[in-house]
């Protein structure tokens, strides 16, 4: 990745989250010559720390945001159809009790505008349930004074790898993408101060520099695009507001729930969810403002309690202490600051999720606040926006095409099988991934690789079949196997133990130790692909294990409070 930088381009990307990744894909589709640097890893920071959830904002209706919501749920229908092994309907159920802030009524008729803005396209249509079938449906809520609840259906996601395979389109349509390359200052013209690239240094290896030039120079660092910004001699308002968002992870057997419950939090009435996932169920999410370093934000142990406290309130039967906490994550909305100078005289939940791209008077284009569902459309506004730019400085290629990013499947989509229904669809897959490793997984190994990589799954059982130690679990009652390793390193840019244990794979949040015991086995054999010696394996499990306690910080207060 390092080595292929240099040449100049006509766009250079600063971040490679998923409004990076989603830039880079749109950009080169069109045939415009593409450069990212991630500073880490791609979708390190908020794109790998969000909901995880693929919506149209059903509240954003109470805030009369319409435009938000139509946008929302109409990228929610394309994601369905580009990305179906990493986009998946969820239901969602909104139980109203006698002291809820909602009666009803009022959420009936919210349920009918919400899937008016969607043009009916909704994964599937909402349904009134009673008291019974609350009862039938989730068992574990509480129904002391429960009046009914609503059963609608959003998306849930993957976020690390929705980014992932955006950054791997991008790069299969000629796009440069490096990862752990940091942008340290910007090329200026002497003349009239604009932007013409940037000096980036090699964090891998011996930390050299090397010089991009670019015709045009986007800014997508999320939490960081202050600091970002800041770069540049030009003198900067604050343009973000970040507020801080914590998630923490149970076993579903501690806390049960099919579908992902809409809860109001018994002190605020925040809105916050209890969300299905495989073996664990998370609670989530906070929202509190966050004036730190936005690389080493985590959950603190109010956060930890404040959750807690609302997953008792609704599910008394099933109560959580903090030892049945697997692991937290912490990330930052980069929200626009807005009301005064700061947007400190509104709430941090009233702070609006609208996006914004800015053009400085250096030239620098930064795209800033918006949603995870939004990420493809906020992606062709700005590379729109850059287009003006390169027309104006008659730096536009003679032929730009329709990128059709709306239409164009990601990776683990292509070819995707004719099947009555996405689980028949996994079905097919999961039998030819088993095929392909000629008897050497499982087929619950293969259905697991075949909801994770979709049509790629069998080039893994390929790879098995050759190697059938590959086929093995990298721990102990986990289903992640050795193969993804090696799938990770050669064909999706993972360069370190965290890149793999973190946005790889899920290990980190869903091991009941977080892959503590496995780290090292890992290491040691990633530094078969990439050569490190014994002393760089011990750095990497390091630098993991340090990520891991970051995560767990929070324990060290809790018995405080």
């Amino acid at each position: 990745m390092w080595d292929a930088l240099g040449e100049p381009v006509d766009l250079l990307i600063i971040g490679g989250g998923i409004n990076g990744a989603g830039i880079a894909r749109d950009a080169a589709r069109r045939g415009l010559k593409v450069a990212l640097v991630e500073a880490r890893d791609l979708a390190y920071g908020t794109s790998s720390r969000s909901s995880k959830l693929v919506h149209g904002g059903l509240r954003y209706l109470q805030q009369f945001e319409f435009s938000l919501v139509f946008e929302a749920v109409s990228e929610r229908r394309i994601l369905l159809d580009i990305a179906p092994h990493l986009v998946r309907p969820l239901g969602f159920l909104f139980p109203v009790y006698r002291n809820s802030p909602h009666n009803l009524l009022t959420l009936k008729a919210g349920m009918w505008l919400y899937e008016g803005l969607s043009l009916f396209r909704s994964p599937k249509r909402h349904r009134k349930l009673g008291v019974r079938d609350v009862a039938k449906e989730e068992p574990a809520l509480t129904r002391e004074e429960l009046k009914g609840a609503p059963l609608y259906y959003d998306c849930s996601t993957d976020d690390a790898r929705l980014t992932l395979e955006s950054a791997l389109d991008a790069a299969a349509h000629g796009a440069t993408i490096a990862t752990w390359t940091r942008a340290l200052s910007f090329i200026k013209d002497e003349e009239s101060g604009r932007i013409q690239g940037a000096v980036v240094k090699d964090m891998l290896g011996d930390g050299g520099l090397k010089e991009i030039r670019a015709h045009a120079v986007i800014n997508a660092t999320g939490p960081w695009t202050d600091r970002t910004r800041a770069l540049s001699a030009e003198p900067t308002s604050t343009l973000l507001r970040p507020t801080k968002g914590v998630h923490i992870v149970v076993d579903h057997a501690r806390l049960p729930v099919n579908n992902a419950v809409v809860c109001f939090h018994p002190d605020d009435k925040r809105v916050l969810f209890a969300i299905p996932w495989g073996e664990q169920t998370y609670i989530g999410t906070t929202d509190t403002d966050y004036k730190g370093d936005p690389g080493q934000v985590y959950a603190e142990a109010s956060d930890v309690e404040y959750l807690l406290t609302a997953a008792n309130d609704y599910f008394p039967e099933h109560p959580l202490t903090a030892d049945d906490v697997i692991a937290t994550w912490a990330g930052l909305r980069p929200l626009m600051a807005q009301g005064s100078a700061s947007g400190a005289d509104i709430s941090e939940s009233e702070v609006s999720r609208e996006h914004q791209i800015v053009v400085g008077e250096d030239g620098l284009i930064t795209i800033a606040g918006g949603k995870l569902t939004t990420y493809r459309r906020m992606s062709a506004e700005v590379v729109e926006t850059a287009l003006k730019m390169l027309r104006l400085g008659d730096h536009l290629p003679e032929t730009v095409h329709n990128p059709r990013t709306d239409t164009s499947p990601l990776p683990g989509a292509a070819d995707w099988p004719e099947a009555e229904s996405d689980d028949e669809a996994f079905e097919l897959i999961a039998q030819h991934t088993l095929e392909a490793s000629q008897g050497h997984l499982s087929e619950l190994s293969a259905r697991f690789l075949a909801h994770t990589y979709g049509t790629r799954a069998p080039a893994l059982g390929e790879l098995v079949a050759v190697d059938p130690e590959l086929g093995k679990a990298v721990t102990e009652g986990r289903p992640e196997l050795f193969v993804q390793i090696d799938w990770a390193i050669t064909h999706e840019l993972a360069a370190t133990l965290t890149d793999m244990l973190v946005q790889r794979t899920q290990i980190f949040y869903r091991a009941a130790d977080q892959g503590r015991q496995a780290a090292p086995r890992i290491a040691a054999h990633m530094a078969k692909k990439l050569g490190w010696s014994e002393e760089e394996v011990d750095q990497q499990v390091a630098r993991y294990l340090h990520d891991v306690d970051l995560s767990q910080r929070w324990r060290r207060d809790y018995d405080a409070l």
